[in-house]
């Protein structure tokens, strides 16, 4: 059984959590989790743009002069490519580029990633997370107290918005409340600090 440390905002330890292996020491599945971050990206695109071919430009209907005897190159219609406000050749059409994963491959990943996390000494507990009137100093001395250097994760146990407002403009600190977490953000951020309420809402949902 996993166990890690537990800070306060101060940056002092006040002791050690054990962790749920079913949760927090889960086996490493790599291609799992990259399927789950080529999902989460491909969702994200939005496929929306678009041109015209030279079927689906407006005019052109009539031939624009007579096949022979003009010495002009013959040409069937004014919409054609080489013309001026002609059709796209090969013109890209709006793409659906969303993929599926199944509900059990989307826990595994975050789980997998989670436990990586754990197991490299990445993942960090606080007792409570509360700031008094929002303000950034207050989240910028809790990342220098806790040594938040890289780019971190915060994973709040309610969707404080104190929290969110205080920490939205400081560099590679992220929040999110818990029931947000996805491999992704897992994966994208250094460090990932849990409240303990969080990692209680975790292991009540995915270590049954």
């Amino acid at each position: 059984m996993p166990s890690v440390d537990v800070y306060n905002m101060e940056g002092t330890k006040t002791g050690t959590m054990e962790l749920s292996d079913k949760v927090f020491g889960v086996e490493y599945n790599e291609p799992l989790i990259h399927q789950a971050v080529v999902t989460r990206l491909a969702n994200e695109r939005q496929g929306t743009k678009g041109t015209l071919t030279r079927s689906e430009v407006r005019g052109g209907g009539r031939k624009p002069w007579r096949q022979k005897g003009t010495g002009r190159a013959r040409q069937g219609s004014i919409r054609a490519p080489q013309w001026r406000k002609g059709g796209v050749v090969f013109a890209p059409k709006a793409r659906d580029f969303s993929k599926d994963m199944n509900k059990k491959a989307k826990r595994g990943a975050l789980l997998s990633a989670l436990s990586k996390k754990v197991s490299e000494g990445l993942l960090m507990v606080v007792d409570d997370l509360a700031v008094k009137e929002g303000k950034t100093k207050e989240m910028a001395e809790f990342k220098k107290n806790l040594g938040l250097d890289k780019t971190s994760l915060i994973v709040m146990d309610t969707d404080d918005m104190k929290v969110i407002l205080a920490a939205r403009n400081i560099q590679n600190m992220n929040t999110l409340p818990v029931a947000q977490i996805s491999t992704y953000e897992v994966v994208t951020n250094e460090k990932i600090v849990l409240t303990r309420g969080a990692v209680k809402v975790l292991e009540e949902v995915y270590g049954e």
